[in-house]
């Protein structure tokens, strides 16, 4: 079988349609009215050429305008939506999610470092890298913010699974030189800036691949290695190089910074103090922030990842999404999974997840603000809010269609709903693991629930 014909793939130049209910966000429903914040099209028509939308809107307005159009993928008891976006997860922790841990530093010692330490071998690197892409594809998601480890390797096998489906991602290799076990440490502080910055120059902006710094947390790193970090992504700044790191995630992580740090006032002015805070900086958790180190994350430009299946399954903070979102200093928030803190590759399932963590607090987030978290929200969270999640003329093609009749049982209560976000609504707290049908990536469907095989790279092939 000749693989590369099912991928029902234009060729440069031709048009390609995608046609259904279709959603898409255009400002924050946090600080507007939730009614202006979207485009609902009831019978969506998308239209795109060389993997970007030339034109969106209703199909009886648009496809008159395009003749030469012929190839449409038509969804029926669908919503399709922009490809989700996961601001913060690991995707070397994979073969350990769901591990047993009492407490976040004990689950990091006895898990989580002797299992990264597994990715000097490229070998394993490429299997779990291949694995973890067909989880999150599968689950709808374009896009990640994605943690390696302190090993070539493992950034090396994660840009080169993610060029072969041609998705936007965001990756680095890990800064970490003290207080963690010597076959994952940095054996030399000065020689780890070296080494991250030749990777920089190899992935940086090559292709849709994009680097970002990683020292992993304050307590990690040595004074010298922020330091020299700090200096790196100050350098680096304006070429759009990203910081990803971990900040206020529980109160013991918050304690240790202080005892390591004790000249700075707040676990935030660690980073700050080191140049680490700019409008590319992407800090994962932040569940326990005082009001001081908001002001200075909204000051920086900084976004955060909200990681609420993380943060329940280890028992650390409860992320405030009303602080973060002051109206007075509204600072950019997006979701994230934490695998392997979190508990499983799905952004949809990430947000029933949240609507309970702000219950707890006697808060709640409707469908309409999720959804922006998970799509233009997370966007705006990595500063790729002007090429990423949204369905709208110039944007690359990421979508996912999300199955409004998964299972009988969902297509039953779904009956009972009225309107798309109630239905949404209810899809968020079903927790279904069968949710997307299709994933778009630059146009293409590289997975489909329903074609043998599922799973196809942006070349056609399996």
């Amino acid at each position: 079988m000749n693989t590369r014909n099912l991928s029902a793939a234009p060729k440069t130049g031709e048009l390609k349609g995608v046609r259904g209910l279709m959603l898409t966000f255009t400002q924050d429903p946090f600080l507007h009215d939730e009614s202006k914040c979207y485009k609902l099209y009831t019978d969506g028509l998308a239209v795109i050429r060389d993997g970007r939308f030339i034109d969106v809107g209703e199909y009886s307005e648009i496809v008159g305008k395009y003749p030469e159009l012929k190839d449409i993928d038509v969804h029926e008891k669908s919503l399709i939506i922009p490809g989700m976006i996961d601001c913060h997860l690991h995707y070397v922790q994979s073969s350990m999610i769901g591990s047993f841990g009492k407490s976040l530093l004990e689950w990091l010692n006895t898990y989580t470092f002797p299992t990264e330490s597994k990715f000097r071998d490229k070998a394993f690197a490429d299997e779990v890298a291949k694995i973890f892409f067909r989880q999150i594809l599968s689950q709808g998601t374009t896009s990640a913010n994605i943690f390696a480890t302190t090993f070539a390797e493992s950034v090396d096998a994660i840009f080169e699974e993610s060029e072969r489906y041609n998705t936007r991602i965001i990756s680095g290799k890990v800064l970490q030189d003290r207080n963690l076990p010597e076959s994952l440490r940095d054996p030399d502080t000065e020689g780890s800036i070296i080494l991250t910055e030749k990777l920089m120059e190899k992935w940086h902006k090559r292709g849709r691949q994009l680097y970002a710094i990683v020292p992993r947390f304050a307590p990690t790193s040595t004074p010298l290695q922020l330091q020299l970090a700090g200096e790196l992504y100050q350098r680096n700044l304006d070429r759009g190089v990203y910081m990803h790191t971990h900040l206020d995630e529980a109160q013991s992580e918050i304690d240790w910074v202080a005892e390591l740090y004790p000249d700075r006032k707040n676990f935030t002015d660690v980073y700050d103090y080191y140049g680490l805070l700019g409008r590319s900086s992407v800090l994962a958790h932040c569940c326990i922030v005082r009001e001081d180190e908001w002001q200075t994350l909204y000051k920086r430009e900084c976004g955060v990842a909200h990681c609420p299946s993380s943060n329940l399954f280890l028992g650390d903070g409860e992320f405030k999404f009303w602080e973060a979102k002051n109206p007075q200093r509204p600072v950019k928030v997006g979701m994230a999974t934490d695998v392997g803190g979190g508990t499983n590759f799905s952004i949809f399932r990430q947000l029933g997840e949240a609507y309970k963590v702000a219950m707890l607090q006697s808060h709640s987030l409707s469908a309409v603000q999720s959804l922006y978290l998970a799509t233009r929200g997370a966007a705006e969270v990595l500063h790729l809010d002007n090429c990423i999640g949204s369905i709208a003329p110039g944007y690359e093609a990421d979508m996912a269609v999300i199955d409004l009749a998964p299972t009988e049982f969902a297509e039953w209560r779904l009956s009972f709903a009225e309107g798309i976000f109630e239905k949404l609504f209810v899809l968020m707290t079903l927790g279904l693991d069968n949710m997307n049908r299709a994933t778009y990536v630059a146009g293409r469907k590289v997975f489909d629930r329903h074609r043998t095989p599922q799973f196809l790279y942006a070349d056609g092939a399996k």
